[in-house]
């Protein structure tokens, strides 16, 4: 099952065979439902609605929009992903127009060029099946779908490999919440939770490979994050996905760096302990 296999609902299903990634130096251009979801009681009061203009077809809608300062964080994952208590507000990180499908995170909507819009509007908005999303809340299986969007939207428009890095890893940490979240007793959770656990460990190794890539050919800030943030990223991923070589490199770069401050360096080592544990794990078996 890919990543993408979602898409097929809206009309876009020839996407799925395309490439993610743009990589410069080659010069290359559905899911099973939770019988039972732990929805938060106050998560609707935590929400309001936002209007958007469609750069696409030029329609206005409304978006769910989580209001500030209103979610707290109870930690932060080893990845960066930040685990939130009353709300997951990775749910509706993603802006969809209902109307023609075009989709990005809120700091990369707009701003598009007209190759970019004439693209979305030819392999996008023009196979697309019009959604409404009406709920006072959006599920994770509605926002699963509005993440696929928008990794079809930034394919489509040859977003920045770290623009669709950041998605997919965004798209792995939605469905870790989600996971957080299903009910141990309810009917169908083992196989709901190995199939996010796959998906998310397939999410983790695209990002990984797309921030590998913008590394290399991307100016930093890359998805708002200088170079030793990502490298701490990067390092984090190699992990989760058990590339401890290349864990072990990017987390040696930022201890070993004149410019990386105390507080990331300290983050680090406790980082390379992790990497380390999980090495003489391996090694022991």
């Amino acid at each position: 099952m890919g990543f993408l296999d979602g898409l097929k609902k809206f009309g876009l299903g020839d996407l799925e065979e395309e490439e993610l990634y743009d990589d410069p130096k080659k010069n290359t251009a559905k899911k099973e439902e939770a019988k039972k979801e732990v929805v938060p009681l106050n998560e609707e009061t935590l929400l309001f609605d936002k209007k958007y203009t469609c750069p696409i077809c030029d329609g206005t809608f409304n978006s769910k929009t989580v209001r500030s300062g209103k979610v707290r964080t109870k930690g932060v994952d080893v990845d960066l992903r930040p685990d939130y208590d009353e709300i997951d507000q990775i749910k509706y990180d993603i802006i969809t127009c209902p109307n023609c499908g075009y989709s990005a995170l809120a700091r990369y909507y707009g701003n598009l060029t007209k190759f970019q819009c004439d693209e979305i509007r030819n392999k996008i908005s023009a196979n697309y099946k019009k959604q409404e999303f009406s709920g006072t809340t959006y599920s994770y299986e509605e926002a699963h779908i509005r993440y696929e969007l928008a990794i079809a939207t930034a394919m489509v428009k040859k977003a920045k490999n770290s623009e669709k890095a950041y998605l997919c890893l965004k798209m792995a940490w939605l469905l870790r919440g989600e996971t957080q979240r299903l009910d141990p007793e309810a009917e169908g959770y083992e196989a709901k939770k190995k199939s996010n656990d796959e998906q998310e460990m397939e999410l983790l190794k695209k990002a990984l490979d797309g921030f590998v890539i913008a590394r290399q050919s991307e100016t930093p800030p890359i998805a708002g994050m200088d170079e030793m943030t990502l490298d701490y990223l990067m390092s984090a991923l190699a992990l989760e996905t058990k590339d401890y070589e290349t864990a072990l490199k990017m987390v040696g770069s930022i201890i070993t760096s004149r410019t990386a401050n105390s507080r990331l360096k300290e983050k680090a080592k406790d980082l390379k302990e992790l990497i380390n544990e999980e090495v003489k794990k391996v090694n022991a078996t």
